[in-house]
């Protein structure tokens, strides 16, 4: 198992380049970059540099525009470069690349452009949000759908079977974005009622409170989040469990269990459960993942959650590049590590799986 886990390791490595050359290749076509940003500040505001100087008193002087940035005319061309200089886009893009990529094998990954702090600090400081509304939906769908799934599987073909699949499927076809207005208009004070907050995950003067009660606001702000992004995962993991328990019911151990006089209870939870499981439970990780990546950044920016999600948007939105390929690189690593656990939860449920005998 170990030789399997470092060719997982070390596949790591090009896998998250891969990655990285791609992003990093399609952000050089993209218009509107930092420089442009900053541009577009000073003509819409006045001289408005946010806090980025080192332009000379002359940069507003009515010089030869410099046609590479579109909204550029009427300012210095030096004024220009030193923003490239000072953003490094004055190297060639493999340069840069390369540049980027050695730092953050370092764990070097630079300053923000536009915040007074480095992209690290940033990252781990909006972590553990993303990480929490990611885990909290995780763990209740996995509390909520084996017990249904399960269920379905033993009453199969009954109209509890019958109502409660139209029911998750239905709650499946509604978007987490739309489910999650719902949810803010009927209980966060929308139209109907104030039960939950409408942003954040705490409330003002958190840090006086005593402990009991920081995990009661706590609880409190995480409520709706958690639901709006658990709603959509309850059809996919209920109907994977069912279906799961069904395979192995049917198989010829179960019947021949049953003809030795053991109980249903003893054939379900002894026999089958480990094996219909496996798939279940190894899977937690990729669900994991599928739940942090794809619902954190819509749920974060609709409850006003300071996420990595909305890190990444509102850097997108900024062209902080640093911060973009910071959270990319974040995202990216943690992505991958979770296949290699997934990997190594199948064989914790089963020991039979043996990864060691594969090539790849």
């Amino acid at each position: 198992m170990g030789a399997y886990i470092l060719r997982r390791l070390l596949l790591i490595i090009p896998t998250l380049l891969g990655v990285m050359v791609i992003n990093f290749a399609l952000v050089q076509f993209v218009p509107g970059g930092p420089v442009e940003q900053i541009i577009a500040e000073i003509e819409g505001e006045g001289d408005v540099l946010g806090g980025i100087t080192g332009a000379g008193g002359d940069s507003g002087a009515s010089v030869e525009a410099d046609d590479t940035y579109q909204g550029a005319r009427g300012l210095d061309p030096k004024f220009i470069a030193e923003l490239e200089q000072q953003f490094g886009l004055d190297k060639p893009p493999v340069e840069r690349f390369m540049i980027m990529m050695w730092n953050y094998m370092r764990l070097d990954f630079g300053e923000s452009f536009f915040r007074s702090i480095g992209v690290f600090e940033l990252v781990m400081e909006k972590l553990p949000v993303s990480i929490t509304l990611g885990l909290w939906s995780t763990l209740i769908a996995y509390v909520v759908s084996i017990p249904l799934g399960i269920r379905k599987a033993v009453r199969d073909g009954t109209p509890f079977d019958t109502w409660t699949s139209g029911a998750i499927i239905v709650a499946y076809s509604i978007p987490g974005f739309l489910f999650a207005i719902l949810l803010l208009v009927l209980f966060a004070g929308g139209s109907y009622y104030r039960i939950f907050p409408l942003r954040g995950l705490t409330s003002e003067g958190f840090a006086d409170m005593t402990l009991l009660e920081q995990i009661k606001d706590y609880l409190w702000h995480i409520t709706l989040p958690v639901i709006a992004t658990t709603i959509a995962s309850f059809a996919t993991l209920t109907l994977l469990t069912k279906n799961s328990f069904m395979d192995e019911i049917n198989k010829q151990y179960v019947t021949t269990a049953k003809a030795k006089g053991l109980s249903e209870a003893r054939v379900l939870y002894g026999h089958v459960f480990r094996n219909a499981m496996l798939i279940v439970i190894a899977g937690f990780p990729a669900a994991f993942i599928s739940i942090f990546f794809g619902s954190s950044l819509i749920i974060e920016v609709i409850f006003s959650l300071d996420g990595l999600g909305r890190l990444g948007f509102e850097a997108a939105v900024a062209r902080d590049y640093p911060v973009i390929f910071g959270t990319l690189f974040v995202f990216g690593l943690v992505g991958l590590l979770m296949g290699i656990i997934s990997d190594l939860m199948y064989v914790l449920v089963d020991p039979r799986i043996d990864f060691e005998s594969r090539k790849t």
